[in-house]
């Protein structure tokens, strides 16, 4: 099978689509507005600066439909088997201005969340790119309603897992037993309302001296983040990790005994399945894709968003509870292992391909 993705090259999730359908023997390329490589993959680069686009202005970000003449080139030389877009707007209407098929669209989250409401023409352009395509998926039920509101079909709902066999809890790291460590890792962006996890820190440290946060992540609110740490006089016990490989997410997530993802919106939720895969209790915001991606009152505890007060009461109940730690860390792990293999998760997509080539 030849598949070609119009997706991110950089995207460390358009990396692990086609590290698995590359490891099944397909032939695969990535069309890509950006420059990147990934081995054994023929990547198409449009050669565009993917940071100017986002920092102009809305009709600046439609240069890209300049290309349109090349993608066409390009997807009528590859003559793939499936043309499979990346995200309902830009990716996406890219590819249903090709006019090819079998055409499918992964929607992601700010695109069908956040780009239609900025005007009628976001609007229409989500609409039109959804009306070409001939399978929609979604890696969460929640933003699958989402998209509805803009299309009256059924959504294929795949979920986007972890390898286990990756994302696992870890022998080699000893815990230390007089400290608490609270942990996170996201990007530093308000929409994931890590400012939430600090002012609750702040008002748990005043009352246990052996806890201790760390952040991972890197992005634009890492400052003020770490001014509100100073102000707080808790950037002592407030461990900043920066950006992080995928080998130091593990060893963070195992460092941690709580994981908190405090989110003001949220698609899915990877990053709280990679913490129940290494055996970690989560507290998240019970919004969008996060009550799917966890097992709520088994492997997790949900809070309202931007609730300080709802957050210190589940990480006080957890760090009273050393029993329920262990106990909600090993449901999450059975948990992942049972809905978010990643492996059986693609697999499904697969059969999803199989399907409309058949």
């Amino acid at each position: 099978m030849r598949i070609c993705y119009l997706a991110d090259i950089n995207s460390v999730h358009t990396k692990k689509w086609c590290n698995f359908f590359k490891a099944k023997g397909y032939e695969i390329h990535v069309i890509s507005l950006t420059d990147g490589t990934i081995e054994g993959v023929k990547v198409h680069s449009l050669n565009l600066d993917l940071k100017k686009i986002q920092s102009n202005g809305f009709i600046y970000k439609f240069k890209y439909l300049f290309q349109i003449n090349k993608v066409k080139k390009l997807v009528k030389e590859i003559n793939p088997d499936i043309l499979h877009s990346h995200y309902a707007s830009s990716y996406g209407l890219l590819g249903a201005l090709t006019k090819f098929h079998p055409f499918i669209i992964s929607v992601w989250g700010s695109d069908v969340y956040e780009f239609p409401k900025k005007g009628l023409i976001s609007k229409y352009v989500l609409k039109y790119n959804l009306s070409k395509c001939d399978t929609i998926l979604s890696t969460s039920k929640v933003m699958g309603e989402e998209t509805k509101k803009y299309i009256n079909r059924d959504i294929e709902i795949t979920p986007f897992g972890v390898d286990i066999d990756f994302f696992k809890p870890m022998t080699n790291v000893v815990k230390d037993k007089d400290k608490i460590i609270i942990g996170t890792v996201k990007s530093l962006e308000t929409k994931y309302g890590i400012e939430y996890l600090i002012k609750a820190f702040g008002e748990l440290r005043k009352k246990y001296s052996n806890i201790k946060l760390e952040i991972g992540g890197e992005g634009s609110q890492r400052h003020n983040l770490e001014n509100m740490a100073k102000d707080l006089n808790i950037f002592e016990d407030v461990q900043f990790l920066g950006r992080l490989t995928a080998r130091e997410v593990v060893e963070a997530l195992n460092r941690y005994d709580i994981a908190v993802f405090p989110s003001l919106v949220e698609s899915f939720g990877v990053a709280a399945v990679e913490a129940q895969a290494c055996g970690v209790p989560v507290i998240a915001s019970n919004v969008g894709g996060l009550p799917e991606a966890t097992n709520p009152g088994v492997s997790s505890l949900l809070i309202e968003r931007e609730d300080v007060k709802g957050l210190c009461a589940a990480l006080e109940k957890l760090i009273e509870d050393p029993k329920l730690r262990r106990e909600m860390g090993d449901n999450g792990r059975r948990f992942v292992e049972e809905n978010y293999n990643i492996e059986k998760n693609f697999e499904k997509v697969n059969q999803i391909y199989k399907k409309l080539l058949s």
